[in-house]
């Protein structure tokens, strides 16, 4: 472990703690207005962490607000490892154990390993193969949209389309998909740093984290073992048998990228959506600007969600060795949290940080887990959903917009919305 921080880095009297629970249960704008402070003191600031039961204990972490830390913290993976895990908590060294350690949670070697291998889920082709199934889903939303009427853009558009986009390339049938969208809620229910949920409750949380885990585990462990045996043109098939390369998943490691594409590629799409909607609808000339010519503009204004919204909100790092960070001394053992919200409001990378403009250029984000070994892999695959699916909602439903505010997501992870009431003027129309 690294040595305890100097007392110019502990949180001290600005009333700031990115730990409790409390504080991520405030407005997205009270959080972004105390990171600013944050960015404003200068070196990275030390937060203590409690002891919370059954995972990993330990001092602490030193918060990463500035988008310069961020993005070096990301790009040197020598010094910032993803070891023993970037999720916070830290899980204890008995789950990867049994459950295998996700791609997110290692370096190299091991980690470009299995990237190679999962890349195959995110090559060109497979992507242009997975388009029409994209523009089928988003229709049939629409079309149900429509038949239904509206009342919540979350459970009705933005948590339907990603799941059933990833069951679709992984070769999982329809009539389980209810049941996988089930199991990923129960996932994401325990998420973030959770400090002040060190009680029953967390107990709880935690539980049911694991038992989702355990459900997922069995369920692609099952299509893996058969997919084996009679392969078909689904991407389980392409990861459980060697391809060119030789390289395979085992039944322990496809079961672990389940995971991640389950948590990574769907709230990534689906908070992005939401979020999308109520920006639209917040801000009416970006929307107009949008329309008026929504080929040219659709690329930059989803850079521009993803920047102003940051839909996954940190992971974390372990140092290897000793090392400056802007301006901090840090010492091998210690952790660090990169926040990405905080980063892409940086005015030192971002003109007019809190405005949301979607012909923002350049637009250096964060959003996606920033550059380096660990960028998203699945970030082409977001944008493909996200292009598809406004288009389907702006082609068909004239005036769709929010009618009121969002529900978010209690979590330090997941910057989810949980509920968003919306509609549309005059009448649905088929597809042209």
């Amino acid at each position: 472990m690294g040595a305890d921080p100097a007392p110019a880095a502990r949180p001290g009297a600005h009333g700031i703690d990115l730990v409790d629970m409390a504080f991520w249960a405030r407005l997205p704008s009270e959080r972004l207005a105390d990171f600013a402070r944050l960015r404003e003191l200068g070196p990275p600031v030390w937060f203590p962490e409690p002891r919370v039961p059954f995972v990993r204990s330990g001092k602490g972490f030193y918060a990463l607000v500035r988008h310069a830390d961020v993005v070096e913290a990301s790009r040197n993976a020598a010094v910032f490892s993803s070891e023993p895990a970037a999720t916070s908590p830290e899980p204890p060294p008995w789950l990867a154990k049994v459950f295998g350690t996700p791609m997110v949670n290692m370096d190299d070697p091991r980690h470009a390993r299995l990237r190679r291998i999962v890349f195959r889920a995110f090559t060109p082709r497979m992507l242009a193969g997975i388009e029409a199934e994209i523009r089928a889903t988003a229709a049939r939303i629409v079309d149900e949209v429509i038949a239904d009427e509206p009342h919540d853009f979350v459970e009705q558009v933005a948590a339907r389309l990603p799941i059933n986009v990833i069951c679709a390339m992984m070769g999982i049938p329809e009539r389980a998909r209810p049941y996988v969208l089930s199991r990923i809620d129960a996932m994401t229910a325990y998420s973030g740093v959770r400090g002040s949920l060190a009680s029953p409750r967390a107990l709880r949380l935690l539980y049911g984290n694991l038992r989702a885990i355990v459900d997922l585990h069995r369920l692609v462990a099952r299509l893996g073992r058969a997919r084996r045996e009679a392969p078909t043109g689904d991407l389980v098939s392409a990861l459980v048998n060697a391809g060119e390369s030789g390289e395979a998943l085992s039944v322990r490691e496809l079961g672990s990228f389940f995971d991640l594409l389950l948590v990574a590629g769907n709230e990534t799409t689906r908070n992005a959506l939401a979020h999308g909607l109520h920006l639209f609808t917040e801000h009416p000339d970006q929307r107009d600007l949008l329309l008026a010519d929504y080929d040219a503009r659709i690329g930059g204004a989803i850079e521009e969600i993803v920047r102003y919204v940051s839909p996954i909100v940190q992971f974390r790092r372990t140092l290897t060795r000793d090392h400056e960070l802007g301006g901090r001394r840090l010492r091998a053992g210690d952790k660090v949290v990169l926040f990405y919200p905080a980063a892409n409001r940086d005015p030192e990378a971002f003109a007019d940080p809190d405005a949301f403009d979607i012909t923002r250029k350049p637009n250096p984000h964060v959003g996606f887990g920033g550059p380096g070994p660990h960028l998203c892999l699945g970030a082409n695959l977001a944008r493909m959903e996200l292009r598809i699916m406004f288009r389907e909602l702006f082609d068909r439903l004239p005036g769709l917009r929010a009618t009121g505010e969002p529900e978010y997501l209690l979590s330090s992870f997941d910057n989810g919305i949980t509920r968003l009431p919306f509609t549309y003027t005059g009448r649905g129309g088929s597809r042209p």
